[in-house]
């Protein structure tokens, strides 16, 4: 059904039924569909402030997955996670009801907009994408958004927006992103990461190329010129692109670079000529990078480069990106962060780095076993950038541990790091060791973020 059409189901009213609506993107898109014309209900595991916002919307939610809650529908949209042995997707097909998974329907939607921005990469995602919207709202583009992380201007992960332009977070996990139909796709990096589901790094490049592969001929590749893998993944595929990185062997590049305590202003240039010039308001480097990338795409579309510039000084940060928790009682700084691979935490490390604080301690919560296993020296030498590591648990997520892997694996390998198996005895170790002028980064994709706040009460 790679060429399945949601239009006619929109375009009709069409009842939709969404199975795991409680999920990030799965939310936003029954907002979204809900918003140009269908019927939508829903069902999940469990209730939620998500699931409130939904219902308030006047969308019927079931919590528990069960045959019937199908009955009625036109079409079935399920996430990744929910497979053919689900009660609601074993009775769909048995009344023949059509059923899709959610990237397929984010694609089609896509089909509707005349230009589709997919950001894919491996880091940096939910960042480039947060800024390409300021940038698109401050333009006056009017951008449709999908964006993987609550972002506080626009209230969320969705913004309903005109047809003109769709800017889309794309996930390059279980291949998600090849139903898409980007227009315009950025490459920010390509690394070695979900190893439970590509073979090796030279699968993931082919998963990239393919991506890439999508972008019609009046379409553009924007691609990190720094990231040899990146490079590799366009290799042979005949379209326009632009390249951004550190140096002027990129098309976008930085001069005149200033780094006020992590925080980056920087002239942005365009095969030689100046593009504009800009003022991060997000710190760190790779920030910058990102920054780069969004202006790759304002070229491309013809952006006003001061209203570009304009946009990403007013980005401050999406949650969980290097977002701030508060201060303990004695002063020490807490933030927290979503890194939860090595080359994500050590960018987020060296930006703590540059920032004036006179330690630096990362609470760090690995997320599964097998990016775990996979990484484990990759993890240790990131982790050797912080004063001092302490490390929680592996974050299960959907695997069992069958490696045989601890996070106190890590711990053993790095000078004075610290493991513990409960949050209860990270809290009580931090406020023992804590001094007034430390910075605490509570990092991972896990629930980690759960010890911020208390240490902050």
């Amino acid at each position: 059904m790679s060429d399945f059409s949601l239009q006619s189901y929109v375009a009709e009213k069409k009842s939709i039924h969404l199975v795991g609506i409680g999920g990030v993107s799965m939310s936003a898109l029954a907002e979204l569909l809900l918003h140009l014309g269908a019927k939508i209900t829903g069902s999940d595991r469990a209730q939620s402030a998500v699931t409130d916002k939904l219902t308030a919307l006047g969308i019927q939610i079931t919590y528990a997955h069960l045959p019937e809650n199908v009955e009625g529908a036109d079409l079935v949209i399920r996430t990744a996670a929910v497979h053919d042995e689900n009660p609601e997707i074993a009775r769909a097909h048995e009344l023949n009801i059509p059923v899709i998974e959610r990237a397929q329907a984010w694609g089609s939607i896509m089909l509707a907009y005349k230009n589709a921005v997919c950001v894919a990469g491996t880091h940096g995602k939910t960042t480039t994408t947060s800024m390409l919207t300021l940038i698109g709202m401050q333009c006056g583009i009017d951008p449709t958004v999908m964006v993987g992380s609550n972002l506080p201007a626009i209230g969320g992960t969705l913004r309903i927006g005109a047809h003109d332009c769709f800017i889309a977070e794309s996930c390059e996990y279980t291949n998600s992103f090849l139903s898409f139909h980007p227009t315009v796709a950025v490459i920010l990096n390509v690394d070695a990461d979900h190893l439970d589901f590509f073979k090796d790094i030279d699968d993931i490049i082919h998963s990239f190329h393919e991506f890439c592969k999508l972008v019609p001929e009046t379409g553009a590749l924007v691609v990190n010129h720094d990231s040899e893998n990146a490079l590799k993944a366009i290799e042979g595929i005949d379209r326009k692109y632009i390249t951004f990185g550190s140096t002027a062997e990129a098309d976008v590049y930085p001069e005149n670079v200033t780094d006020r305590d992590g925080y980056y202003s920087f002239d942005v240039l365009y095969q030689g000529e100046q593009y504009t010039h800009v003022d991060l308001s997000v710190p760190g480097y790779h920030n910058m990078l990102n920054a780069l990338a969004s202006c790759g795409v304002c070229i491309f579309l013809g952006l006003d480069a001061a209203s570009a510039a304009e946009g990403l000084a007013q980005f401050t940060g999406s949650s969980r990106r290097f977002q701030t928790t508060g201060h303990m009682p004695n002063g020490a700084m807490v933030i927290d962060d979503y890194a939860h691979h090595p080359t994500e935490m050590a960018a987020t490390l060296r930006t703590a780095r540059e920032m004036d604080y006179d330690r630096i301690i990362c609470v760090f919560q690995p997320h599964t076993y097998s990016r775990t296993k996979a990484l484990l020296s990759e993890f240790i030498e990131a982790l050797k950038l912080c004063d001092k590591a302490i490390l929680a648990d592996i974050y299960a997520a959907r695997e069992r541990n069958t490696y045989g892997i601890s996070s106190k694996d890590i711990a053993d390998a790095i000078d004075g790091a610290e493991y513990y198996t409960s949050f209860d005895e990270i809290e009580a170790r931090l406020k023992e060791i804590a001094q007034p002028r430390d910075l605490i980064i509570t990092m991972g994709a896990g629930n980690v973020n759960e010890i911020g706040p208390k240490l902050c009460k």
